[in-house]
């Protein structure tokens, strides 16, 4: 058994008070027993604007790292603009970044499935794919809550890449997300119980909350879902921190005693 959190919180326009938001609620996740805190999407800021200054700079990654060190844990920062590998792309990567409890980075995934959709809500339209360039590669990593698929939001909506981290060993699966609200109130439980239910892993999804700004709103509703689909732990609306345990145990029971991955048939 081990203990997990969520930390959902309105990040807005200033990097600073973002940072020093996440801060204290890390610190209390981390005070209850936490050994691995995973961060929403996007918590250093929302205005894309600044995404290539905070790709180039890298000064908050120092200040994630030194928490993981003072506070003992293992942080997912749950997406952050980095650099691209290809010298000519100008736009930035969203980035998942897992930081030990040593500070070390052990693991990055970049996002796959850009949201470019039109959505009826006060912002209208959501246009990814103009700051970020998309990533192609599948990432599993060891953790001391068990082996972690890393995934970003809007892949949610993607059920064949849940597979593959299922197949790749996954026991725990990552959504941070900035999930809107009019979306999230529609989706965003079926399709993380969905996801869970079908790759039998744990699901821990983060998600922002609230008003960013004039036009943008978040949907909340970070939860801790099992593989049996059971929603294990949920917050509101607003922000704060979800604990919750990942009984590895449970797991492996419900894996042995309905195998669906050795009955799959391919058509």
């Amino acid at each position: 058994m081990t203990r997990v959190a969520a930390i959902q919180m309105t990040a807005g326009l200033d990097v600073g008070l973002n940072l020093s938001t996440a801060c204290k609620l890390v610190q209390e996740a981390a005070e209850a027993g936490a050994e691995l805190v995973l961060l929403p999407e996007m918590f250093l800021c929302m205005d894309g604007k600044q995404y290539p200054a905070l790709a180039a700079e890298q000064n908050w990654l120092e200040t994630l790292k030194g928490w993981c060190r003072s506070l003992n844990i293992w942080l997912v920062a749950g997406a952050v603009p980095m650099p691209s590998p290809s010298p000519e792309e100008t736009r930035v990567r969203s980035a998942c970044l897992v930081i030990d409890h040593q500070g070390d980075v052990v693991g990055r995934y970049d996002k796959i499935h850009l949201f470019d959709v039109d959505v009826s809500d006060a912002q209208g339209a959501y246009r990814e794919s103009r700051r970020f360039e998309p990533g192609s590669d599948v990432v599993v990593i060891d953790s001391p809550v068990g082996k972690l698929g890393l995934s970003i939001c809007y892949d949610v909506r993607f059920p064949e890449l849940f597979r593959q981290l299922r197949e790749q060993g996954a026991e725990v699966i990552l959504v941070p997300a900035a999930f809107t609200h009019r979306t999230g109130a529609a989706h965003w439980e079926v399709l993380l119980r969905a996801r869970a239910i079908e790759s039998q892993c744990f699901v821990l999804a983060c998600n922002q909350c609230g008003w960013h700004d004039e036009h943008r709103q978040t949907w909340g509703h970070s939860m801790l879902i099992d593989g049996w689909g059971k929603v294990l732990g949920q917050l509101q609306e607003e922000e704060g921190v979800l604990v919750a345990d990942v009984d590895s145990d449970s797991l492996e029971s419900l894996r042995q005693s309905m195998p669906v991955m050795n009955h799959r048939r391919l058509v």
